[in-house]
């Protein structure tokens, strides 16, 4: 009887521990869900950003402390990866009641470009872990992809790096606003002459107060904040970054992405497929991608058709359209030669599930 008892003591605790192991699985995994759908700290940056596929834009918008949609906010500005050959730009912007301004000193936002990547990430996190700092500052980024940047200044009718690089700062405002964000000053480090730039965002934004200025992230705090957020998204952006092409990187070491950079410089060079290019990494539309491509490369040469008439037109040996249809039925509906992918893959028209 006793045996039975032990037994049957034994049997309940191990139940009792694999259900406790089942429970923490489940947390695990809500957790997880959680990381990869919301930034709230340093170490949730990474896991959101590989969770996005990288040849698209990404935009990301912390939530909006309610006491900058009561109260008039300032709102700054600025980039990160504008240069270099690899990864992608981002841009980002903060915000916070013009009553709050002291908040940014005290967390230590100044010029990004002369904190070291560790104090910016320790800025980071404080902004989105610290109370105080979560009660009075948002911010907000836009991953803008390499691939994205380069079709677009490729494109037929091409669209120049400052274009894209407005339009994402233009589209963060928005944002920002649709947001419920009380905007009452926005200070914006210009990209090309800011005599311009600020024209085009105050045609945009008559209602602000708008000053766009060069080296904007080192005299004003609230532009360092958006300047310490788009850099550390960068950074972990290439620590994750994925290759679609199967590329196996240890340690993502492909250098600072700058041409000048000697690791840079090696990766380009090793990692030429000599018909299709580069990896998505790259921005094959700057000028140190295509002299690579130009001195490795195999040479692509495209046939032109010996007249002038597209040979679709049906005169020059061309398919005539009127030879997809056969013809018409009893009732004068047209016949149609079903497409020879449907038929391999036998795929049918359905109307009706």
């Amino acid at each position: 009887m006793a045996n039975a008892e032990i037994k049957t003591e034994i049997e309940t605790k191990v139940k009792t521990e694999e259900q406790h192991d089942v429970n923490k699985e489940e947390e695990e995994k809500e957790d997880s869900k959680e990381n990869i759908n919301c930034i709230n700290s340093l170490k949730s940056l990474g896991p959101f950003i590989a969770a996005r596929e990288n040849s698209k834009n990404t935009i990301y918008l912390s939530d909006v402390p309610q006491i900058c949609k009561e109260q008039p906010c300032v709102l700054g500005v600025d980039e990160a990866g504008r240069g270099p050959v690899l990864g992608p730009m981002v841009y980002g912007i903060s915000y916070c009641p013009l009553a709050s301004k002291p908040a940014l000193v005290e967390l230590g936002c100044a010029d990004s470009k002369q904190l070291t990547e560790e104090k910016r990430e320790i800025i980071f996190n404080e902004l989105n872990t610290l109370e105080y700092a979560k009660n009075c500052v948002g911010w907000a980024v836009e991953i803008i992809s390499p691939n994205v940047i380069s079709t677009s200044m490729y494109r037929r009718t091409k669209c120049s790096l400052n274009e894209v690089s407005m339009d994402s700062a233009m589209g963060l405002i928005q944002a920002a606003i649709d947001a419920g964000v009380n905007i009452a000053e926005i200070y914006v480090d210009t990209v090309g002459p800011p005599e311009k730039y600020q024209e085009k965002l105050l045609k945009r934004f008559p209602h602000f107060k708008i000053t766009v200025a060069k080296k904007a992230d080192s005299t004003y705090p609230i532009v360092s904040a958006a300047s310490i957020c788009a850099k550390v998204t960068r950074d972990h952006a290439l620590k994750v970054w994925q290759f679609p092409e199967g590329l196996l990187i240890p340690g993502n070491a492909f250098g600072s992405g700058y041409p000048g950079d000697p690791i840079t410089k090696r990766f380009l060079s090793e990692h030429i497929d000599l018909v299709f290019g580069f990896p998505r990494l790259v921005r094959f539309s700057w000028s140190t991608a295509e002299n690579a491509l130009a001195d490795k490369a195999y040479d692509m040469e495209f046939d032109e058709p010996d007249t002038d008439k597209p040979k679709f037109a049906g005169g020059a040996g061309g398919t005539k359209l009127t030879k997809f249809f056969k013809g018409q039925t009893k009732t004068g509906q047209v016949k149609r030669e079903e497409c020879r992918f449907f038929r391999q893959c036998h795929l049918d028209n359905v109307t009706e599930f």
